[in-house]
């Protein structure tokens, strides 16, 4: 049960969450750019159900872009799905605190910032 991602845990009245490494380093980092841990938490899993949803198939979703306009998206990681635009080098967008998703409408890799998803359909 502890190496679920994300667990609720209810026994005797009392609730408990069990997050991943990846989750909480996400969680810092949210809460130091926008100064609200609650918010930072709700932020972390979201990325977490989004992450889960695109390794499995493709994810609807929507987040801020740098020019404060909304982009929805449908995005995946699915290697049979991205194979012709994956190279395999370079850094993982987790190093720049973001998420890498591959834009099925595009048909182009692309990244948003941690803070800035705003729903997971």
């Amino acid at each position: 049960m502890i190496m679920k991602t994300i667990t609720t845990i209810v026994q005797k009245g009392v609730n408990a969450m069990v997050i991943n490494n990846a989750t909480a380093a996400r969680m810092k980092v949210i809460a130091h750019r926008i100064g609200d841990m609650s918010l930072s938490a709700a932020k972390a899993m979201q990325i977490e159900l989004l992450k889960t949803k695109m390794s499995t198939g493709v994810a609807h979703f929507a987040f801020l872009k740098k020019d404060g306009s909304v982009r929805e998206a449908f995005g995946t990681t699915q290697s049979n799905i991205a194979a012709a635009k994956t190279n395999g080098f370079g850094v993982s967008r987790e190093c720049f605190n973001t998420t890498a998703y591959f834009d099925v409408e595009k048909g182009e890799w692309r990244s948003f910032r941690w803070e800035n998803l705003l729903w997971v359909a």
